[in-house]
């Protein structure tokens, strides 16, 4: 019913990792290039534990260096942590320039 009276709902999608279950939630206007407001549940399927993170989308810059062009995925920070979740289905977890999870998975 939102549609029908203009209200956009947010966008939200599934990754399904071998060890996590994300859920991305876009919390900004269908259209909008870029994103500062962007919801991270990520779900351990070994222990059923979750963490809720906020984040951003992550984009190339155009020629001018400013404006935001091809969209790449999110990032999402924990403290010194720093969790990324590229379009192509990939999870990167980092401390500093420490790897400490890669995973590859699939958007549901």
């Amino acid at each position: 019913m939102a549609l029908a009276f203009g209200l956009l709902p947010a966008r939200a999608d599934t990754l399904t990792t071998p060890s996590f279950v994300i859920d991305i939630k876009v919390n900004c206007e269908e259209g909008n290039v870029s994103c500062d407001d962007v919801s991270y549940t990520g779900t351990s399927k070994k222990t059923g534990k979750s963490i809720k993170l906020r984040g951003k989308t992550m984009h190339t810059l155009c020629a001018d260096g400013v404006t935001p062009c091809r969209f790449l995925g999110y990032e999402f920070r924990n403290g010194k942590t720093s969790y990324k979740v590229f379009e192509g289905g990939e999870l990167s977890v980092t401390q500093g320039k420490k790897v400490i999870l890669e995973e590859k998975g699939e958007w549901q």
